[in-house]
């Protein structure tokens, strides 16, 4: 490969136009240097113990884009080191997102189960050369022996057996001669290690549960902090890119592939990714989902990668965010707004704009003649022609939005009150003449209006001007639908990632109104022919997408973001 490295501009992941980050350096100062033979080789290492959420988009772009820019390759691997909590639902899960976001791993899909073997083999091999020990301490007793930040750890009393007891037990823990929990293998490094991972870390676990792939094959399982080292080595991985709660782990990382003798891939660690409102641990989703408080992985209010593409997000637009946020080496915390203002931008050249009235009130424009159905024409997106444009009809009997119409306004309210007038978009300037109220609630129920015949859009003879504009329905026509309306799952910015002795759980910070639900709403007929998935924008409402519930009776329609966009105004970049 040419030293002078090239981005691909077209493909996801390649943004030439993006100033090299930390991670890149090094990996210029390695093609530099010769040290992997010019190569550049990542993987994509998710455990398959949950649907991966958006900090997870973040890595795939990074370990993805990092292979297509420097012409390398990128493996999907699953860390399937733990049986208790992994599923095939979320291997084919992950999958579906990987490529969703627009990658593909090619022939290189990967599991640390295939390498069980090899890894039994190479840590016999650690046990001979006296740098790995079968421990019998309890789990308590291990963290009573491990010591502190400030004090030394005490060594084991089992830490002096022989080369030939350890082999000797280490193969009955393998042959299923020891009960769960009873003994585990530890590294031998340094009890007084300043680095509390490497004071003789834990390196194998008895587990009596079936593997979704090994089955009941095996009852031991590595660690993942030591079968991931070994599995990046025997896959040839040159940049092993993780986040930054993996730096104090680097030693043992380390210390494996050297005290194996083994290949040596290099580690380097990037801030992981904590956006305000949001859940940004799998932990946490998994107990939303498993205690009901979301209605399933997929809930659009979810930051996982999946809840992001019911609710309608593009895979561009998430590219996009990864693209700005860029990579730091310290954490810190994203305003969600930036990931809104992110869909936004993609989506106003590419959605089609609709009529939709969310909460409807009735008006009848009196001087309409009844029985006339007009078909007026709208451009789809004004900020792209191409998309050419379609009818809609018209008639004497129409929806507005109830927040659209007051009957004591203040003074600089321009949509409709009694006596003033507004323009309907793409059709007639009219003017509220009379208001219907329910004799025992004395809740408006419609309104009585006039037209003006003269003041039809694009006529050439609508010359009179208002401030007001509304949009709106045909009574007839219209087609009913269900709308779901997303807010924050969490009510405050904080993170919540594993606050050990937090003042409260974190789902006492739920919102309540996370999610609402309007059941009347009325779109124009032209959504009739939508697919699910598919993404509009309703004029002065927001943008929404299709929901998988919807049936062709009713519609279910899923609000993707508002339109409006704070981030964009405070001019953060």
């Amino acid at each position: 490969m040419n030293t002078e490295i090239e981005a691909i501009e077209k493909e996801p992941g390649a943004n030439p136009a993006m100033p090299a980050n930390f991670i890149e350096v090094s990996i210029n100062e390695d093609i530099k240097t010769g040290k992997y033979g010019n190569r550049v080789h990542t993987r994509f290492p998710p455990e398959p113990n949950g649907y991966l959420h958006i900090g997870h988009a973040k890595s795939i772009c990074l370990n993805f884009g990092l292979a297509i820019k420097y012409g390398g390759k990128c493996n999907l691997r699953f860390d399937d080191t733990n049986p208790t909590k992994e599923d095939v639902e979320y291997v084919d899960s992950i999958q579906e997102d990987v490529k969703w976001l627009g990658f593909d791993w090619d022939d290189r899909k990967y599991y640390a189960s295939d390498y069980f073997e090899k890894i039994y083999e190479l840590t016999v091999e650690l046990i001979k050369k006296g740098k790995a020990y079968v421990c019998d301490l309890t789990a308590e007793e291990t963290r009573q022996y491990r010591g502190t930040l400030t004090e030394p750890g005490k060594e084991s009393p089992y830490r002096s057996r022989t080369v030939e007891e350890n082999l000797a037990l280490f193969e009955k823990m393998r042959a299923g001669e020891f009960p769960e929990g009873s003994r585990v293998l530890r590294a031998k490094i340094d009890m007084a290690s300043p680095n509390l991972n490497m004071r003789d870390p834990v390196l194998y676990r008895i587990v009596r549960t079936n593997h979704h792939r090994t089955g009941d094959t095996w009852c031991i399982y590595p660690m993942y902090d030591y079968a991931h080292p070994i599995s990046d080595s025997i896959e040839n991985i040159t940049h092993s890119i993780c986040t930054l709660e993996f730096e104090d782990h680097r030693p043992l990382y380390d210390w494996t592939l050297a005290t194996l003798g083994i290949y040596q891939s290099r580690q380097i660690e990037f801030a992981r990714l904590n956006i305000t409102n949001t859940i940004m641990s799998k932990r946490y989703l998994r107990r939303l989902v498993e205690e009901g408080y979301v209605n399933g992985w997929d809930d659009p209010r979810m930051p996982t990668i999946s809840g992001l593409r019911r609710r309608g997000f593009t895979p561009e637009s998430i590219r996009d965010f990864c693209d700005r946020i860029g990579v730091a080496k310290s954490n810190s915390l994203v305003d969600v707004a930036m990931l809104e203002h992110c869909i936004r931008e993609d989506l106003n050249t590419k959605a089609p704009r609709v009529m939709g009235v969310l909460k409807p009130l009735k008006v009848i424009i009196d001087n309409y003649p009844a029985d006339q159905v007009e078909e007026l024409v709208a451009e789809n997106n004004p900020e792209n022609p191409e998309m050419g444009s379609r009818t809609m009809p018209f008639s004497r009997e129409i929806y507005i939005e109830q927040d659209d119409f007051m009957e004591d306004p203040p003074k600089k309210f321009f949509r409709l009150a009694p006596g003033k007038e507004v323009r309907l978009k793409q059709a007639y300037i009219i003017k509220c003449e009379q208001v219907v109220k329910d004799e025992q609630t004395g809740e408006i129920v419609e309104l009585h209006c006039s037209y003006d015949p003269d003041t039809k859009s694009g006529s050439g003879t609508a010359n009179r001007k208002v401030k007001g504009v509304l949009h709106w329905v045909s009574a007839a026509q219209a087609v009913k639908a269900e709308v779901r309306l997303y807010d924050y799952l969490l009510l405050d910015n904080q993170d919540h990632e594993e606050a050990e002795g937090a003042a409260k759980d974190f789902v006492d910070t739920l919102n309540p109104n996370s999610l609402e639900v309007l059941a009347n709403c009325l779109i124009e007929p032209s959504i009739k022919t939508a697919q699910v998935g598919n993404r509009f924008q309703f004029m002065r409402n927001g943008y929404f997408s299709l929901d998988r519930e919807s049936t062709p009776q009713m519609p279910v329609f899923n609000r993707i973001v508002s339109l409006k966009d704070s981030w964009a105004k405070q001019g953060q970049k």
